[in-house]
């Protein structure tokens, strides 16, 4: 990479940016606005990760979705680890037992993105809504069995799309806690008691754990895979195992990723944007009065949700040339962090960003990506999100915040982990 100290992003906001509390806290969206301002596109140098351009503008983090063919995933991990992870990460991509979209390039991610998309379009999704609705319902009963106070996170927005995604891929409920477990702890050890605990592990040790959890959720879809193979029915899983690329049935590393990301993207993402649209409800004055009486609002709201949240904070890419962007160059081999979160609040797009509103239109925010890697679940997230609130607002006469709200420390997927709420029911 080179190393221009002109573009060196300075050691203590660098710092900030593979710091996981900092995203737990106001401090990233500050952090964020500075790099936009004073350095949009620098070289963030930390100790213990290799050096990586941070890429926090709108139009950059557009330009370079959207060209896979200079910004592939490459070589290099899809999400930023440090050095003995990455390490660990290309040890273990020699023998990879689940191979995702994410991490595919074209030709290939294409043809496998391709297995499953007509299935994730609204037309599609539409012969779902009965049935995500009926999940919608049970998560609204939820709430009011409360009585009036609870944590909207663990008692309604964590479990409701991981139950909808659960339904989609042909999971028996009473697998779901299980599988709860298990994407949880594919995103990492997030809890601090938790990483302080294995502070004392060897690499080789936390890679054999990781591998691990991995492995039973592997093990686990196999049974799934089997049974879809003998009984194929109209869920998810039934598409996928039967699948075919270039004639010939799609391996089993191809499709125990497709397994995974949607297992585990598939509910963590809709969880943190349904949190924020509770919290907006509790906080901002008139809104849940506005929305009642006029429903047609609901996908602004969500949309707007949606950016608030950009759940998925970054992605990494790689370049496979020698480039320019925003007139610096970008060297063959060096890694971009796309700060999607940065991008959905940048001043030069969004108007007074740092402000939740609903009536932004259009709402050019960055939270599904763009380009080839544009979220492939972001219809039947939206669909999901507008369905629990036409179910939840006609219930709730008025919400307040009982306690401070707890985000996520996490660099790579973050969101509410405890909204505190009281509520009075409607008549």
């Amino acid at each position: 990479m080179t190393t221009d100290t002109e573009f060196t992003i300075p050691g203590d906001i660098a710092a900030k940016l593979v710091n996981p509390k900092v995203y737990a806290t106001d401090e990233l969206h500050e952090t964020y606005a500075w790099l936009r301002t004073n350095q949009p596109l620098g070289i963030a140098e930390v100790e213990g990760f290799d050096p990586f351009w941070v890429v926090s503008k709108y139009d950059d983090v557009l330009e370079v979705s959207k060209d896979n063919k200079r910004f592939p995933y490459g070589n290099r991990p899809s999400t930023l680890m440090d050095k003995a992870s990455v390490a660990m990460s290309m040890q273990m991509a020699e023998t990879p037992i689940a191979l995702s979209l994410i991490q595919m390039d074209p030709p290939e991610h294409m043809k496998y993105r391709l297995l499953s998309q007509s299935w994730f379009m609204p037309a599609n999704l539409k012969k779902r809504e009965e049935e995500i609705r009926v999940i919608a319902r049970k998560a609204a009963q939820n709430l009011v069995a409360t009585g009036g106070n609870c944590d909207f996170v663990a008692d309604v927005s964590l479990n409701y799309p991981l139950e909808v995604i659960m339904n989609i891929l042909g999971v028996p409920e009473e697998d779901f806690p299980f599988m709860l477990k298990l994407t949880q702890e594919i995103f990492g050890p997030l809890d601090p008691d938790v990483k302080a605990m294995m502070a004392d592990m060897s690499a080789d040790d936390i890679s054999a754990i990781q591998q691990a959890v991995v492995g039973e959720m592997v093990g686990y879809f196999q049974t799934i895979t089997e049974r879809r193979r003998e009984n194929p029915t109209d869920d998810l899983a039934s598409v996928l195992v039967n699948a075919e690329v270039d004639g010939k049935p799609i391996s089993d590393n191809a499709l125990n990723g497709y397994y995974l990301i949607v297992a585990t993207a598939g509910h963590d993402t809709t969880s943190s944007t349904a949190s924020t649209g509770m919290w907006a409800l509790a906080t901002q004055p008139g809104l849940l009065e506005r929305l009642q009486a006029d429903m047609s609002l609901l996908p602004a709201f969500i949309e707007e949700c949606i950016r608030w949240t950009s759940p998925v904070k970054n992605f990494m890419r790689s370049a496979a040339e020698d480039t320019e962007i925003r007139g610096r160059t970008i060297k063959k081999g060096d890694w971009l962090m796309l700060c999607y979160a940065s991008a959905s609040r940048d001043e030069d797009v969004v108007a007074n960003p740092q402000n939740f509103d609903i009536d932004r239109a259009p709402n050019k925010h960055m939270a599904f990506g763009y380009g080839p890697h544009l979220c492939l679940g972001q219809h039947l997230a939206k669909m999901e999100l507008r369905i629990l609130f036409e179910e939840l607002l006609p219930k709730i006469a008025s919400v307040k915040l009982a306690g401070e709200p707890q985000l996520l420390e996490s660099f790579f997927v973050n969101g509410l982990k405890k909204l505190p709420i009281t509520f009075e029911l409607a008549d």
